[in-house]
């Protein structure tokens, strides 16, 4: 597993304490994906409502809240398929 993963990993769980409603997946090119679903974060690949992808460096300043994740959406940063309103949702977790 890459370290981007791994930092990616631990940065999730200190935000999101209590799991998530639904089943999101972080893709990053090159790196690896993340799930978040109710029993909390992991390394790993599946099925998922909402799939968020984007590179290392958008997620890194999500995650370090250096940059919101609606902006990095509305400016092509960040790409999302299937569930929107999760989505949304997920993003105001994040800051």
């Amino acid at each position: 597993m890459s370290d981007v993963i791994d930092a990616a990993v631990e940065a999730l769980r200190q935000k999101l304490t209590g799991g998530f409603d639904g089943v999101a997946k972080f893709v990053i090119p090159g790196e690896g994906t993340i799930l978040l679903d109710a029993s909390g974060v992991r390394a790993g690949d599946g099925e998922a409502d909402v799939t968020l992808t984007a590179e290392a460096d958008v997620f890194r300043a999500i995650l370090e809240g250096n940059l919101n994740a609606t902006a990095a959406f509305m400016t092509g940063r960040l790409s999302v398929d299937g569930n929107m309103g999760l989505a949304m949702r997920l993003g105001s977790v994040l800051g």
